[in-house]
Parts: C-alpha cells; sequence; structure tokens
C-alpha cells in the first residue's frame, strides 16, 4: 500500500523517486483531518473543473474568472502553452489583457500536430472579436517556451494569423534560451511582456 503511493507521487511532473518516497513520509505524518482535506480538494478539481469556451483555460466556470472581468482588456490576448504558464503571467500582477491556452505545442517526434492544439479556437475567437469591430487593434502576444517546440508552434501561429486584421507580438527575450514560462521570475516576466516586439 505504502509502496502504491509512493508509485502514484512518482508520476507527479518533476517527481523522481527520493522525492516521491520523502512525500509519501511526509504525507503519513499528517494529522487525517488534513490528509482528508486533501482528497477533498482533490476530488473538488477533478469532478469540477471545467474547459474555459472562451481561452480554453481548467477552472471552475465556463467561461472562467478572468474572461467574465469587465476591466480585462478583450482585445489584448497573451497565448501560452498551458495554464500553468497562465498562472505565471498572472503572478506579476500587472497584465490587463485575456489569454489563450493552447494546451501544449507543436511537438511532431511525440505527436502533437498542430491539429491538436486550441488553434481552430483561437482563430474562431480572433473572428468573432473582429465582427465586434472593436474600438482598439486586436494584439495578440505569443507568449510560448524558448524552446524548438515553442517556436516551431509561434512560427506556424504567426503564418495562420497573419491572414487575420490583427497585430502579432513575441515577449522580448530576456528570458534564458530553453527555459520555461512557468519558472521565469515575476519581473523577468513582466519586462518581457513590456518588452514585446511585433512580429
Amino acid at each position: 500500500m505504502f509502496q502504491a503511493l509512493i508509485d502514484s507521487l512518482e508520476q507527479l511532473p518533476g517527481v523522481g523517486p527520493k522525492t516521491a518516497e520523502r512525500f509519501a513520509f511526509y504525507l503519513l505524518k499528517k494529522p487525517k483531518e488534513e490528509i482528508a482535506k486533501l482528497i477533498s480538494a482533490l476530488e473538488e478539481i477533478k469532478n469540477n473543473a471545467k474547459i474555459c469556451a472562451v481561452c480554453q483555460n481548467i477552472g471552475l466556470a465556463s467561461p472562467c474568472e478572468i474572461c467574465s472581468d469587465q476591466r480585462r482588456l478583450a482585445h489584448l490576448i497573451c497565448v501560452v502553452a498551458e495554464p500553468a504558464d497562465l498562472l505565471a503571467i498572472e503572478k506579476t500582477k500587472d497584465y490587463p489583457g485575456v489569454y489563450h491556452v493552447l494546451h501544449g505545442v507543436v511537438n511532431a517526434p511525440d505527436g502533437i500536430t498542430p491539429e491538436k492544439l486550441k488553434i481552430k479556437e483561437l482563430t474562431q475567437r480572433i473572428k468573432n472579436l473582429t465582427l465586434k469591430k472593436p474600438t482598439k487593434p486586436i494584439e495578440i502576444i505569443l507568449a510560448l517556451n524558448a524552446t524548438i517546440e515553442g517556436e516551431t508552434t509561434s512560427l506556424y501561429l504567426t503564418r495562420i494569423l497573419k491572414t487575420l486584421p490583427i497585430k502579432i507580438f513575441k515577449l522580448a527575450r530576456g528570458l534564458p534560451q530553453g527555459s520555461d514560462l512557468q519558472y521565469a521570475d515575476e519581473i523577468t516576466l513582466l519586462n518581457a511582456l513590456k518588452g514585446r516586439k511585433e512580429v
């Protein structure tokens, strides 16, 4: 039973056998009430999580809290690969726009083609916005990781989106090559957003 817990924890990203073992012993020492709270939180998320119909982020409502916020700039859309990247940008507390989550990046060896990403939803969302005749130009910020896969996805998106009446930007590269957005500090991310370059 204890080994089954270690094996389950080892399935988490970035968790190796030793860390999984450490987590298992840590949980074993916790009072039953705290373990019950953890189980309850996991069950609630698993049972009630929804994909936002607008931005494709995972949340407890659709549209999500960000998309429903009237103070957010709907014409400024930050495109990220994963929900964790969205959270990293939100921690800057200074991004006024909304998001679009692709749920991955193009990665041919792993069988992740553009069709498997939320790209059609993004183009449809932009078309819907243009029909509303926004007073400000629609700006798309491609905030993808500085990896080969991230760059490939950015190039593909740029080619697709260039046909639409929008402005396309990429993050300024204060971010190290090969780095993940979710691990960047808030100041670096904020500077990358503010210093974005038009494609």
